[in-house]
């Protein structure tokens, strides 16, 4: 089973902004201290040099997604989601893992 889902407008959407990149990348997902509910996710790109031996991988057509066993611990079962909408669009997490989720869903406390 993958640690984290990605719907089909999400993964349109990350190939989008990994093009962008000239070098060989993959998405790292992540939580850190912060936001409105304690805990907010990250998000972003880095080179796989950087990959560790402890990171969670999930291997995708078009990219990876990789994982510290310390924020999986937050995100395993996560549901990525995209949308286009003027307002709340963006990137969507949907976290069975969240006790509370803030308003703008880009933080909670587990």
């Amino acid at each position: 089973m993958d640690f984290i889902k990605i719907t089909e407008q999400a993964f349109k959407q990350i190939v989008v902004l990994k093009n962008d990149y000239n070098n060989d990348v993959h998405l790292r997902i992540g939580v850190r201290q912060g936001g409105c509910s304690g805990m907010s996710y990250s998000m972003n790109f880095e080179d796989v040099a950087n990959l560790q031996e402890t990171d969670e991988k999930l291997i995708l057509d078009d990219f990876s997604v990789v994982c510290d066993p310390k924020s999986l611990l937050y995100l395993y079962g996560l549901s990525l989601d995209f949308s286009n909408d003027l307002i709340g669009g963006g990137f969507q997490f949907s976290n069975p893992n969240a006790s509370q989720t803030c308003g703008c869903g880009k933080s909670f406390s587990g």
